[in-house]
C-alpha cells in the first residue's frame, strides 16, 4: 500500500492485473465449461474489467465468451438527485441473456444499489439461469444497504464514513490504481 497525500494507493497497476487473474481462476475453477456463462460490465468501471476479466478467463479455451456493457442509470433509486440531466451511456448486450450465467462485473461494492439496479435492468433483457457477482473491491458489509454479496471478490477494504474508494483506469487516461480517500465535501 502506497500512501500519498490523503491518498492510499491500495491496489497499483500491477496488483490490479494479479487481482483479475486471481478472479478468472475462480470463475473457472467454479465453472468447468465457459459456454453458458456471459460478463456484463456495470458502465463504467465495470465495464473496462468485464473486457479484461474476459481475455484472462478465456485463455487456454476455445470457448469465447459474449460480454456486454450495461447502463444502470434509468435504473437507480437516487437518479432523480443525481441532477437535471443525468448522463446516460449507452447498453450494449448483444445477445440473449435467457438461460445464461451472467457474471455482472463492476469495481466497487458498497452499498449493493447500484447492484441491485444492475439486476433490475438485466431482467429486462432476458431471464438468466443466474447472476453471479464479481468486484475488484468490496467495502465491507458494515455499510452495506441491501442483501447483496459478491461471488467473486479481489480485494476487500472497510472504509470510515469520510472515505471514498476511487478506481482510475487506463482506458479514461489515468494510471490503474485503486484509491481509498477522504470524501470530497459538497460545495453547493
Amino acid at each position: 500500500m502506497t500512501v500519498k497525500g490523503n491518498k492510499k494507493v491500495i491496489l497499483d497497476q500491477k496488483e490490479i492485473k494479479q487481482a483479475l487473474k486471481g478472479i478468472a481462476k475462480q470463475i473457472n475453477s467454479r465453472h468447468k465449461s465457459l459456454k453458458d456463462i456471459c460478463l456484463i460490465g456495470i458502465r463504467t468501471g465495470g465495464a473496462f474489467l468485464a473486457q479484461r476479466l474476459r481475455r484472462e478467463v478465456t485463455k487456454g479455451h476455445e470457448e469465447e465468451i459474449p460480454t456486454g456493457v450495461l447502463d444502470i442509470n434509468l435504473y437507480r433509486d437516487d437518479w432523480t438527485r443525481i441532477g437535471p440531466n443525468p448522463k446516460l451511456g449507452s447498453t450494449e448486450i448483444p445477445f440473449s441473456i435467457d438461460d445464461k450465467i451472467i457474471i455482472l462485473v463492476d469495481d466497487v461494492l458498497f452499498t449493493g444499489r447500484t447492484t441491485r439496479a444492475a439486476m433490475d435492468a438485466l431482467i429486462d433483457f432476458g431471464r438468466p439461469q443466474k447472476i453471479e457477482l464479481a468486484v475488484l473491491v468490496d467495502r465491507g458489509e458494515k455499510q452495506r444497504e441491501l442483501p447483496i454479496k459478491a461471488n467473486y471478490v479481489a480485494k476487500e477494504w472497510e472504509t470510515s464514513g469520510n472515505e471514498t474508494i476511487t478506481v482510475y483506469f487506463k482506458e479514461e487516461g489515468f494510471r490503474d490504481q485503486v484509491v481509498v480517500e477522504e470524501k470530497k465535501e459538497n460545495l453547493s
